[in-house]
């Protein structure tokens, strides 16, 4: 397993990975599935400092139906960096993103990517990176504290998905 930044021709395999985690989870807060226009797009404004890291691995018999990425890689998940707000202020502050592809959990993917998503935004200036993590998603909580991050609070019954309220708790890493 590597990672790499994110190419074009991954895109079809990001989206994948999320679409999923839209329809039948509540670890994102997005409630309508992204078409290939808007994972495009998606891509196109995470160019520069604001990278998307893919976690990919030479297709083998274990990966057979996973997704593809450019060169034909399976894309085992994603990570990204986001603006946290828009004033000026919070320019070198960033929020993370790490999703895995459900049959690759358990292979320590998503420690690989926050651990080199976190090494492209110390190296791209950032100051800051938060995490906010639904407070049920208790294997993101533990990756995030195991690479560093730590509490910083509750933000309750801030989003509705599923019919249920739900908590977002935020974590912080000062690099």
């Amino acid at each position: 397993m590597r990672t790499r930044l994110v190419e074009v021709d991954d895109a079809a395999a990001i989206r994948e990975i999320y679409n999923v985690e839209i329809g039948e989870a509540s670890v994102t807060f997005d409630l309508v599935a992204r078409s290939a226009e808007d994972q495009l797009e998606w891509i196109d404004r995470h160019r520069g400092a604001h990278a998307v890291l893919v976690a990919v691995a030479e297709p083998d018999e274990g990966d057979a139906d996973l997704p593809r990425g450019a060169a034909g890689d399976a894309v085992l998940g994603f990570a990204s960096l986001s603006p946290f707000r828009e004033r000026p202020a919070y320019a070198t502050t960033v929020e993370d993103s790490v999703y895995v592809h459900r049959r690759a959990r358990g292979r320590g993917v998503g420690r690989r990517l926050l651990e080199d998503l976190l090494v492209a935004a110390r190296d791209a200036g950032f100051h800051a990176v938060i995490a906010r993590i639904i407070s049920t998603n208790e294997g993101s909580i533990r990756l995030h504290r195991t690479c560093g991050f730590e509490h910083v609070g509750v933000e309750h019954e801030v989003g509705r998905k599923h019919g249920r309220w739900l908590d977002v708790v935020e974590l912080e890493r000062l690099l």
